[in-house]
């Protein structure tokens, strides 16, 4: 039956269980969405500025595992949001991104507001395109689903032009099919993994959020506890690893190759599992494991496998497959030495396992309170970059979809993220930790949670700095053998003093200040018993 693309591309969404898009609209966008009124069962997310709708998205996509739409107005809109779209990508969110434009018809005028959106979005998606044809529209929908739903996961584009959507449309809704990815390697190849990785006596484990898009936490722990391998978490911000277990070594960071050289060197045996190799602003140059180190590695994404450092193995297959399938073959193959050392490993790290000391400072008795107070299944996600290692001493990253990070490098992902993810899990206690620098990126989302209920709570770790920006200035200095010296007053966050209580309040948000010891603990109990989204400013040097 023909209706109009305005219509059908809703009715497909809806096939394909998306009920919510993100979004700010713009003049092009406005058939669609008047249209999309008519539709009782599908919900428009308002953001006050794209990026926030796109840090929204991101969030209710990592929430639920599945995908997420968000729309974004013509180039200006695009722009607006490719940072936080650069941070999709590398985390592999899978985002279905449409933006309309004036029309075909159009093209050949240079008007107003034209602009190639297909090359301002290939750099930051899996797959870009622009519909032409007003009866190929649910086709081209379904392949970007399609494609942004295989791993490796990851965002795509959808250029929707008005005159497309206005035309007739005769397309057969049907909903989009997914390829299946649980696949195990071949049984000589699990036989040669196991053979690589037995015998170790150094042996580690890098992890990634690819354990976390497989489930396979739990076969990762097996592995691990059969080798007495300490894990190392590399591309990791999702809860991929049980970080209160005792072969959990800590993160190697984001910036500098150094870091993860010394956790590395001297392994004999190295499995890395759904990561790539190294997510750093300055890796290693060279090769940073032992030349005769035993490498294998295992994930869905072939193009990351031996990217920058060869690797002895390396298996393109599902994580919790292939997991499971390992710890079979290592329980087979392991020797009685192996067995006892494993165990002798496994001791010896609960043995040096201790509770972090409280410092007393405001950023521990905070996250320590909050641990106290907090429901058990409270659900963080952490954008307080130089705050976050105090905070993750108390609200450590443990069970699946409980604890989520930033990633890709951009700030401002964790208020909106925070919204995100109370959207898609309404009936569990949602806390978004940020920085004073970060929050005022995307600050606006504050306003998406009073209009649609959205009973997500925020901390703004407030250090009247980029903080972080301290920290890797100081470390540019020593490497070049740097007299340290006073910062560079743009770091700076000071002055004027924000004022993020009448921010919060300015959007609907009840909020308080807390920046004595003795407030903390009431400030916790007054947000987790309030009704309605809540602000804590929280003040930390």
């Amino acid at each position: 039956m023909a209706r109009l693309g305005k219509t059908a591309i809703i009715e497909q969404f809806l096939a394909d269980g998306l009920s919510y898009m993100f979004g700010n609209p713009g003049t092009v966008e406005q058939g669609f969405l008047d249209e999309l009124e008519k539709f009782d069962g599908f919900h428009y997310i308002l953001a006050l500025q794209e990026t926030v709708a796109a840090g929204i998205a991101d969030g209710y996509a990592r929430a639920t595992g599945g995908p997420a739409l968000l729309q974004l107005h013509s180039g200006v809109g695009l722009g607006n949001a490719i940072g936080m779209l650069y941070q999709s990508k590398r985390g592999h969110t899978p985002l279905v991104v449409v933006a309309g434009e004036s029309g075909v018809r159009y093209e050949a005028m240079d008007a107003q507001m034209a602009a190639d959106l297909v090359a301002m979005a290939r750099p930051v998606t899996k797959y870009a395109t622009r519909v032409t044809d007003p009866n190929s529209v649910l086709r081209v929908l379904r392949r970007a689903l399609k494609i942004a739903m295989t791993p490796p996961r990851g965002p795509v584009f959808v250029a929707l032009p008005m005159d497309v959507l206005d035309a007739p449309n005769t397309e057969p809704v049907v909903p989009t099919h997914f390829p299946h990815t649980q696949t195990v390697p071949v049984p000589r190849l699990v036989k040669r993994a196991g053979e690589l990785l037995a015998g170790a006596r150094r042996p580690i484990v890098l992890i990634g959020d690819g354990v976390s898009v497989s489930e396979a936490q739990p076969e990762l722990t097996r592995v691990a506890e059969l080798l007495g391998a300490d894990v190392w978490g590399v591309e990791f911000a999702e809860a991929d690893f049980d970080t209160r277990h005792p072969l959990w070594r800590g993160q190697l960071g984001h910036m500098f190759g150094e870091v993860s050289t010394a956790a590395v060197r001297e392994a004999d045996a190295v499995l890395v599992v759904g990561t790539y190799l190294f997510p750093e602003v300055f890796p290693a140059l060279e090769n940073p494991f032992r030349r005769d180190a035993r490498i294998v590695h295992i994930d869905l994404d072939a193009y990351e496998i031996a990217k920058n450092h060869p690797v002895a193995l390396g298996l393109v297959a599902d994580p919790k497959s292939t997991l499971d399938a390992l710890a079979g073959e290592l329980d087979r193959v392991l020797t009685e030495d192996d067995r006892i050392a494993a165990v002798d490993r496994l001791r010896q790290r609960a043995a040096e396992t201790t509770p972090a000391p409280d410092d007393g400072s405001m950023l521990a008795t905070f996250a320590r309170t909050l641990a106290e107070r907090g429901p058990a299944d409270m659900i963080v996600f952490d954008e307080a970059l130089t705050s976050s290692p105090a905070i993750g001493e108390y609200l450590r990253a443990a069970r699946p979809r409980r604890w989520f990070a930033t990633r890709g490098g951009s700030l401002g992902v964790g208020i909106p993220g925070a919204v995100g993810i109370k959207l898609a899990m309404p009936d569990k206690t949602v806390i978004g930790f940020t920085g004073d620098g970060g929050s005022m990126y995307t600050i606006q989302a504050l306003a998406t949670a009073v209009r649609h209920g959205i009973d997500a709570k925020f901390v703004v770790c407030n250090n009247h700095s980029y903080g972080l920006l301290n920290e890797n200035i100081a470390q540019y200095w020593r490497e070049r053998e740097i007299t340290r010296h006073g910062f560079p007053r743009s770091f700076d966050l000071s002055h004027p003093e924000i004022g993020f209580v009448d921010i919060a309040r300015g959007h609907g948000v009840a909020a308080v200040r807390v920046d004595k010891p003795g407030e903390v603990e009431p400030a916790v109990e007054q947000m987790l018993a309030h009704d309605g989204p809540f602000l804590i400013d929280l003040v930390t040097n």
